[in-house]
Parts: C-alpha cells; structure tokens; sequence
C-alpha cells in the first residue's frame, strides 16, 4: 500500500475566496429572498460552508473513494447478505434516459414502456419462483417479509381470525420476528437438529389450530438445504397454516429449483442480492413477493396488468392489503434486475447457483483444516466456519475480520447465526475467479498462523488501514459528526 499524507476535512481545506463552480452570468430578473421565501426560513447568518477550488474538492473526494472498500475493488464474502460484483450493463440500462426522466404523476399513456418492462419482470420472477403471481411494491427484502406476513394476515382475516402464531426456526434471520411483531403476530420458535436442519419432531409438536405460517430460509442461514422441505410444507398444510420463503438465499437455488415446486405458498425476494444490483450503505433494494393462486386477491396495490394491447396500474382488488409504499416499488432496481435476468437468460441464471455453490463448497474444503467447520455437509452458496480453535489462544473472530483488512478482503458476517460460537459466515458469489478464492483461502490460512505466532497482532489489527482499532460501540452510542472551527 503506498504511503498516503493525512487527508484533512474539506472545512480545514478551506480557502476564504475560493470556488468550485464557475457559474454563468444571470440571464433573468434577480428575485430578492423576501419575495420569494417566508421570513422565518431564511436563517439569520450564512452557513459556514467550505471554499475551495475545483481541484481541491475533486481531489478531496477521489483520496477518500480510494480508501474505501468496494465490490469493484475488493473480494466481499458477505455470508447471510450476497454482496456480488454487478454487471455494468445494468447501470447501463438503468440509466437510458427514458428511464431517469420518468414522473410518477405522468399520464399512463406516456409510461408504456416502463410498464411493459416491470410487467414482463414480473413474469419472469412468476416463473422463477413457480408461483402464482408477483408484486413488485416492496422496497427491500424486509419490506417483503413485512408485506408478505401482511398478505397472510389478511388472508386469515377472511378465512381464519384465530391463527396469529408465526413458526421461526432458531437460524432465522433477525428481520423474521421483527416483521411478525409489525404486523401484530406472536412467534415461536422451532429448534434445529445436531445436523443444522429444522427439527420436524419439535415443528410437529409447536403447529397448531393457531399457527398462521413458518417463515423458513431454504438454503438456510447456515448454508445448508433442507432436504425435509417438502414434509414441512405437508406438516403446516395439513394443520391449514402456510408455508413462507424468506428469499434472501435465492442465490443458492435460482435456475435450478422452483419455491413453489416444493411446497411454498408466499416468498419474497431480495432483486438487490440475487439479481446483482448495488446495495451497500442501505440501499437500494427491492424486495417483489411472490404468492399461491389462493393468496393472490390479497396483494398489494396497483398491480402492473396488461389490457389488451396496453399496460395499465389495476388498484380495484377488494381484498388488496393496500398499498405499502408511495409509487409502484424501486423503478431503478427493477431494471437493473430485468437487465440481468435478460442478459443471462434462463442457462445464465442456472449457471448463477451453480457456481456459486461450487465455489462455497471449494472455500470450505480448503478452509476446515484451519477453522472449524461445525456442519460438515455439502454447503450451498454459503457456509460458516468456527473460530473456536483461536479463542482458545486468546483470538477471536472480530480480530480475524479486523485482520483480513490489511489483505484487502471485506470481512465476512461474524457472530451470525447465533447457534454457532465464534461464528465466521462466508459467501464467495458466482463472480469471482478460482485465483481470488485462492488468494482467501491463502490468507485466511495465513491468519490462522498468525494466530499462534503473533496474537498480539492480531488484537491489534487492521493495521495498514486509515482508522485502527476504534471502539465501536462508544461510536455508536457517541456519534458527533459536527465540525467545530477552531478560534
């Protein structure tokens, strides 16, 4: 890494009279503020903003991109949270004019094609799940879990007030229960076997005349497909509950097996993991549900429709939950999804899941002979690993994550699922190259040595990085992101 100089903030870089932007001379009548503005918004002294010149502030921001980490740049193993390289094709298309210069408020007529787009989406996601019908008003994967809890409570309102109960497996992800709770239903939750797999005598022993729903991950949160899915869904449909996907794992089975082939009534998907559109730093996401024939009165509203030769938004569904967000769902997302579904086609998006399972099973073969590796079966595109062996030293798994930072490698999900101590969770994605998982595999064999040789550097580490060691969470209880002018 080469050396960098301390790169100052943009109110120290400040230069009374400088300016980045050269504007053009006013070509229309000057409007004083009170004419236009209310008094009592206009603030009674300027804002102390920076002066800088154009070159200093390009420079600013380009010194602070470079040390960020990114997809582009950086290997991202993100287990429970696919984090892949997305194609450029996509921002391509996502940034075609007729696109960016769409109003929600405009004429029907004037939006045909974007209708056209999200309605073939729809389709495609329809047949990829192998389920009845999609909605794409969700704005992320937990919108989903929310909306789709919301789709089931009102189908029980018509058929079945009394079912309020939600079943949630022990390696669930952490949005589950928290979508039960918005949405006014309680939860149980079901245990998992020695092996990582719902345990159907304690699932068996928990349905009952109240139960409404099992929100399962199939691949798991461990990695690890449920082989006893289809006697799930039987267990739940025989006691009149519905069997739920929560899509975040899609990755792993995309191509190649149908949700609604084995069992599932409602699913959501993540388009932002599965369908490689950027969503770091909190968005953007979308997160279209999917559901049976029986539950299909009951989605959200407007529903991209077509009419004859023309697209139309249908709001007159009497059963509907309503509407869930404010427009039609995330336009941009939903390009940048139909651009990667049309780009690779139906051998493309089977090839997806393929090699990302390949490439996870490779990792973890390579990896158990320095970590643990607490269920050893065949993974899909996910798998974790236990850093029990290094605490016994002293070193733990947030120091391993701190170290692959001086190796260029974002840290994978720690301590996720909880079942597992120590837990280190990995997912390479279908994107990267045998030479990068080589080059992971290479370093995580060398922290791994470090460990014994050297403990203290890694309680110390990241150590090439711009911030060391800080203490996150007095930075989080103690956030001051204000800048104060020295007198």
């Amino acid at each position: 890494m080469n050396a960098q100089k301390e790169e100052k903030l943009i109110f120290e870089q400040s230069i009374e009279g400088a300016c980045a932007a050269n504007l053009p001379a006013c070509d229309v009548p000057e409007i004083k503020p009170d004419y236009s503005i209310p008094p009592q918004l206009i603030a009674e002294t300027a804002p102390e903003l920076p002066e800088v010149t154009e070159s200093q502030l390009t420079r600013h921001f380009t010194h602070l991109a470079n040390r960020m980490m990114s997809v582009d740049a950086n290997f991202y193993p993100l287990g429970s949270c696919t984090m892949k390289y997305n194609p450029k094709i996509n921002e391509w298309a996502a940034g075609l004019e007729g696109f960016t210069n769409l109003h929600p408020y405009q004429h029907i007529d004037d939006v045909q094609g974007a209708l056209e787009l999200m309605y073939n989406l729809r389709k495609y996601l329809e047949e990829i799940a192998g389920l009845a019908e999609v909605s794409l008003s969700p704005a992320a994967g937990a919108h989903g879990e929310l909306t789709s809890v919301m789709v089931i409570r009102g189908y029980y309102n018509d058929t079945d007030r009394q079912r309020d109960r939600i079943l949630i497996p022990d390696s669930a992800h952490g949005t589950n229960p928290a979508s039960c709770a918005l949405c006014g239903m309680h939860t149980t939750v079901v245990k998992s076997t020695p092996e990582g797999l719902v345990d159907l005598a304690d699932l068996a022993e928990k349905v009952d005349e109240k139960t409404a729903a099992m929100m399962i991950t199939n691949p798991n949160t461990l990695g690890l497909f449920d082989s006893n899915i289809t006697e799930i869904a039987r267990i739940l449909h025989d006691n009149g509950a519905q069997l739920y996907l929560d899509g975040a794992n899609m990755n792993a089975i995309i191509g190649r097996v149908r949700p609604g082939d084995f069992g599932v009534d409602i699913m959501h998907y993540n388009l932002h993991k599965t369908f490689a559109t950027p969503h770091g730093c909190g968005g953007p996401g979308a997160g279209p549900i999917a559901v049976a024939e029986h539950l299909r009165e009951y989605l959200p509203v407007p529903q991209v429709e077509r009419k004859d030769d023309k697209f139309i938004l249908d709001y007159a569904r009497k059963k509907s939950i309503g509407q869930v967000r404010t427009f039609y769902g995330q336009f941009s997302v939903l390009v940048r999804a139909y651009t990667y579904i049309r780009a690779l086609g139906a051998k493309g998006i089977k090839q997806v899941c393929e090699n990302a399972v390949l490439n996870a099973n490779y990792l973890a073969k390579c990896l158990q002979t320095h970590y643990t590796l607490p269920y050893n079966l065949p993974c899909m595109h996910e798998f974790v690993i236990s850093a029990d062996r290094q605490k016994s030293r002293g070193v733990r798994a947030l120091d391993i994550a701190k170290r692959l930072l001086d190796y260029g490698i974002h840290p994978p999900t720690m301590y996720f699922p909880l079942i597992v101590p120590e837990c280190i969770m990995v997912e390479p994605t279908e994107t990267e190259t045998l030479e990068t998982l080589d080059y992971f595999i290479e370093t995580m064999q060398k922290i791994a040595n470090e460990v014994i040789s050297q403990p203290d550097l890694l309680h110390s580490a990241p150590l090439t990085m711009p911030v060391r060691r800080v203490d996150e969470v007095r930075a989080a209880r103690q956030l001051d992101l204000r800048w104060k002018k020295e007198k």
